[in-house]
């Protein structure tokens, strides 16, 4: 399967972001985070990877081409697919 801005990784991913070398565990997506008091929505939210969330200092958002390589794709069944359809639309 393709993905891509449009259908994004499902949770439970493992990626290496461009010009990095930790794994990050993707286990949020579309997320709205205030920017400088304007809201901006990010593809992923994600923590370190074997780590698991440590605290709210030790996660990070980022977007599809951020990504510079996926080292696993997370579970994916039909809840899963529907889910990816109705986030393409958001």
């Amino acid at each position: 399967m393709e993905y891509s801005k449009k259908r994004l990784l499902p949770t439970g991913s493992v990626v290496i972001l461009k010009e990095g070398s930790k794994r990050l565990l993707i286990y949020g997506r579309k997320q709205i985070l205030m920017n400088e008091n304007e809201p901006k929505m990010y593809d992923y939210l994600a923590c370190y990877y074997p780590e698991g969330y440590i605290n709210p200092d030790h996660t990070f958002v980022f977007n599809h081409e951020d990504i510079e390589s996926t080292v696993f794709i997370g579970y994916v069944d039909k809840e899963e697919d529907a889910f990816a359809e109705y986030l393409a639309t958001v």
